[in-house]
């Protein structure tokens, strides 16, 4: 898009964004366009010179250094130009795209987006994304068809509106010099965090983090993941969330600066476990903490610490809005950031650490060999051995609801 298309479509976005009701902004159709079906050579013919513009979350330094110095030059290789947009929030992108939908912009400022299950069904639920776009990737081969963390996102069928990126497993994490003897279960967290005032705490909802965190606490205090159906509803909702609210309140005053205040980011909590003013943090995605460990951010006896009834297990996506005017080129960068050569130097704890999507099975045995000779961590156990047990995600429909009760009975005191 030009800069001078740019003005123009941000005008006229803003115009819609503001008064739906305005003439010529109605709320867009909420079916999803889907891809027309054709060869990935017309593909990448038509993807030749397009500029793709991804929006992905800008706090994560490594995902950053890793789309700018690995992934963009490869895409250039193929003619396309891949730009990376750097959001504060998901939902910015989301709300973007939904604004250009109103205002029948097809040619949008977003080409592609580094999304997560809530913000992923908010796009379905509007038809803001591209869909039965996946199966014309040739690098989807790698992948296991019938894996269910790739077929639905939080609850949500995927129906190839969005490609696989990588996996990630919430963890949580603990200095083993400061703590010898971890507890094994969530509730013996909670109670080791009583009996260690002010060294624990966790990231404010709706951080992406600290809304795991009281998922994985809902099934904690509900009696474990066949306790809690996956869908939403407001008696499922009225029946387990008590619970939930009851043990955080009853936690707070043992919580970091007594719970009057919380991390806002689990960025804001990793400085808190860098610094020593807590003993424990927690991560959707462990793979990263060797790099950390590495340069010194986090003490060298940092370990993941595992639990007994396992953790939330989920995949990162990449969706096409149905709004970008560079479709072709976005589905080559998906397919470039499907390839094993991408997948196994994504990897890599001094890139981004990050756990492939691909089928070992799948790959030749030269491909295979490069995952297989990925170095071994003292800090994060293998995948394999992190998302044994994995905990389902719950759907996107309990993501809200729980944040926003949060707020209410928690946080407010």
């Amino acid at each position: 898009m030009t800069a001078v298309r740019r003005r123009q479509v941000r005008a006229v976005v803003a115009v819609c964004a503001a008064a739906v009701v305005l003439a010529g902004c109605a709320a867009p159709d909420a079916e999803a366009p889907v891809a027309e079906e054709r060869s990935w050579e017309d593909v990448l013919a038509e993807a030749e010179g397009q500029t793709v513009d991804l929006w992905m979350y800008g706090g994560d330094v490594q995902g950053n250094a890793y789309v700018d110095d690995v992934l963009a030059p490869a895409a250039a290789e193929l003619g396309v130009t891949l730009r990376r947009v750097p959001i504060a929030d998901t939902g910015d992108a989301v709300n973007r795209v939904l604004s250009e939908r109103q205002a029948d912009v097809t040619d949008g400022e977003v080409d592609l987006v580094w999304v997560n299950g809530d913000n992923f069904a908010t796009g379905r639920q509007a038809g803001a994304w591209l869909c039965d776009w996946t199966s014309m990737l040739p690098n989807m081969a790698g992948t296991d068809p019938d894996d269910p963390l790739l077929t639905t996102d939080f609850g949500t069928p995927v129906d190839g509106c969005e490609a696989p990126w990588h996996k990630a497993q919430f963890s949580l994490v603990h200095d083993a010099a400061r703590v010898p003897d971890p507890p094994t279960t969530l509730a013996g967290v909670l109670d080791w965090a009583e009996a260690n005032p002010g060294r624990f705490t966790y990231p404010a909802a709706p951080d992406f983090t600290g809304s795991a965190f009281l998922r994985q606490v809902l099934y904690s205090v509900s009696g474990g993941v066949d306790e809690v159906p996956l869908e939403h509803s407001d008696e499922a909702y009225d029946e387990l969330s008590p619970a939930l609210y009851d043990r955080l309140a009853e936690l707070a005053p043992s919580l970091w600066r007594g719970g009057d205040t919380y991390p806002q980011t689990q960025q804001e909590l990793d400085q808190l476990f860098a610094d020593g003013q807590v003993d424990m943090t927690m991560t959707y995605g462990p793979a990263t903490l060797d790099d950390l460990v590495a340069d010194g951010t986090f003490p060298e006896t940092t370990r993941v610490l595992p639990l007994e009834e396992g953790t939330l297990g989920n995949a990162s996506f990449l969706a096409i809005p149905s709004t970008s005017g560079d479709q072709a080129g976005a589905m080559v960068v998906a397919d470039l950031a499907l390839s094993p050569e991408q997948q196994l130097t994504k990897a890599r704890p001094e890139v981004w650490g990050q756990f492939t999507v691909l089928d070992l099975d799948r790959l030749s045995d030269d491909e295979r060999a490069g995952f297989e000779a990925l170095p071994d961590s003292a800090v994060v156990p293998s995948y394999e051995e992190l998302s044994a047990g994995a905990d389902p995600e719950l759907s996107a429909g309990w993501v809200t609801p729980l944040d926003d009760g949060w707020r209410r009975e928690v946080a407010a005191g």
